[in-house]
């Protein structure tokens, strides 16, 4: 099989680790805006040649892995040079904007709309791990408007992946993405800012930081330059959980102000439920 992966970062250098390891006899081909991460690559052993975009056309499968606002053009550029029996598919973050971009293109059922829930707050070719992939939820939108034998193909990869696909139409899939995923990058970005202002001295966030502070914040070590457009796609169903976290925020606030203990651990016990439905996956 031969694979060709667009971004050479955290989840596209991941899926030509764990892509090799199921389909040993894969080859894998990589091309990169940036010439350090594509020689990179190349080094770590992530892909085995990197190949100009005329060379997409003999492909089985292609992933686009960049950030979503660069998706577009890519993807539209991408279709028009492969033939009908090659798959396309990206991860990105959001749906509804890319399944609208490409809902008329005469090449659309060679593409897959999909949305691994992997990842880490590391980027680039360095970041590539094995593993990110295998056992993940993995979302698929519009499948019906894939090619059903180019289909099938993904749905035979996912599941030599171990992954657990489910089935969104994208709008729904913005929605919840909006509150189980970017909610959590905002908090953790804001509660950064938050500590940066407020403590001057850096001596102290580094030496007075537990691994609760640690853990929350690991997120907003997450690029910039990825979670910025995501966060302008999305921004509709972004600012309706923000609104509504704010709001508990506010609660939480109050019933501290009033030191209404019994109002506050019922609260407190009734959020612990997340760890139920955590542990269930």
């Amino acid at each position: 099989m031969k694979v060709g992966i667009i971004g050479l970062g955290l989840m596209g250098g991941s899926f030509a680790i764990d892509i090799k390891t199921k389909f040993p006899d894969s080859e894998i081909f990589g091309i990169d805006s940036s010439n350090k991460n594509l020689d990179k690559a190349l080094e770590l052993g992530l892909i085995d040649y990197s190949i100009d975009f005329k060379d997409l056309k003999n492909m089985d499968l292609i992933l686009v892995s960049v950030p979503v606002d660069k998706m577009f053009d890519l993807i539209d550029k991408v279709l028009n040079l492969i033939g009908y029996n090659t798959l396309v598919f990206d991860v990105g973050s959001t749906k509804e904007p890319i399944c609208n971009y490409l809902k008329n293109h005469n090449k659309r059922s060679n593409y897959l709309a999909a949305h691994p829930m992997a990842g880490t707050e590391f980027s680039g070719p360095k970041a590539a791990i094995k593993g990110l992939y295998v056992g993940k939820t993995n979302i698929i939108c519009e499948f019906e408007k894939t090619d059903k034998k180019l289909g099938k193909l993904a749905l035979e990869i996912f599941d030599a992946l171990n992954m657990k696909t489910i089935y969104m139409d994208p709008k729904s899939h913005d929605i919840h993405v909006a509150y189980v995923s970017h909610l959590s990058h905002v908090s953790s970005f804001m509660l950064g800012k938050t500590v940066i202002e407020k403590e001057k001295n850096e001596n102290n966030i580094f030496d007075l930081a537990g691994s609760g502070f640690e853990s929350t914040v690991r997120l907003a070590k997450s690029n910039p330059k990825t979670w910025t457009p995501i966060f302008l796609q999305n921004k509709i169903n972004l600012a309706a959980s923000i609104d509504e976290y704010i709001s508990n925020l506010n609660l939480l606030k109050q019933l501290i102000i009033d030191g209404n203990d019994k109002e506050l651990i019922k609260v407190l016990n009734n959020t612990n439920r997340i760890t139920e439905i955590l542990n269930k996956q």
